[in-house]
């Protein structure tokens, strides 16, 4: 199948967020009408850090609503998990999962052209959407993380368009083989090298990975996942 009806079609506003009242765009509410998609996301969409969010990169996110249910069963009844827009999603479909979406498919949505460029890395401001402290971990463990699409060709999308595939550049490059690489066997330097190569990769997650094989080392998620800087590494006199 290469053709996917729209479950909802979502943007947001800066609204503060939890009890930090950050200003965040991550809640999002669907749209009725056609809406604009430039290269840097959709029209009225925003995002309260535009260092680590938006931009060309992640200018579209895409999320699963069959995750919906594994999340239901996995933390209990929650409000937000009636409806599509609790990841922060603009794009919410059924039958187009991390196991079949691959860095660089590229698809037609309304008169736009996109193409995927990197996974989600889950930040805190999940915690706070949820009012759990470690739903941002969570959702990088399961491996439920959606993913983002960089704006090949502007142009209209609304919510009774279809995300249809039209290229399929790096197939064997799913975004759940992806996330194994980052979260899982995060020290394989021959995948890590053959990650390195895929065209389409975002240039941050590139960067990423070419630290790693320069250092052997993993990157500190601890801010990223809570929020909190890293504790200290203590040091003997």
């Amino acid at each position: 199948m290469t053709d996917f009806h729209l479950s909802a079609l979502l943007t947001g506003s800066l609204k503060p967020l939890g009890k930090r009242a950050v200003a965040s765009g991550i809640v999002k509410s669907a749209v009725d009408g056609p809406t604009r998609l430039t290269s840097t996301g959709f029209q009225g969409d925003a995002q309260g850090d535009l260092v680590r969010h938006g931009g060309p990169e992640k200018a579209v996110h895409h999320y699963p609503f069959e995750h919906y249910a594994s999340w239901a069963t996995e933390i209990g009844s929650h409000e937000l998990l009636h409806r599509p827009g609790a990841f922060g999603e603009n794009v919410s479909t059924v039958g187009l999962t991390e196991d079949a979406v691959s860095i660089g498919d590229v698809f037609e949505l309304g008169s736009a052209t996109i193409e995927v460029s990197q996974g989600r890395q889950p930040c805190w401001k999940l915690n706070e959407r949820f009012g759990r402290p470690d739903m941002a971990t969570a959702v990088q463990s399961s491996g439920r993380t959606g993913w983002y699409y960089r704006v090949l060709s502007p142009g209209i999308v609304g919510p009774s368009d279809r995300l249809n595939l039209v290229a399929r550049r790096s197939a064997e490059w799913t975004v759940a083989r992806v996330w194994r690489a980052f979260y899982v066997d995060t020290l394989n330097a021959e995948e890590l090298a053959r990650l390195s190569e895929v065209p389409a990769l975002a240039e941050a997650w590139r960067n990423h990975v070419l630290r790693r094989l320069k250092t052997n080392k993993v990157e500190d998620w601890t801010k990223r996942l809570t929020g909190a800087d890293p504790e200290p590494v203590a040091t003997r006199h």
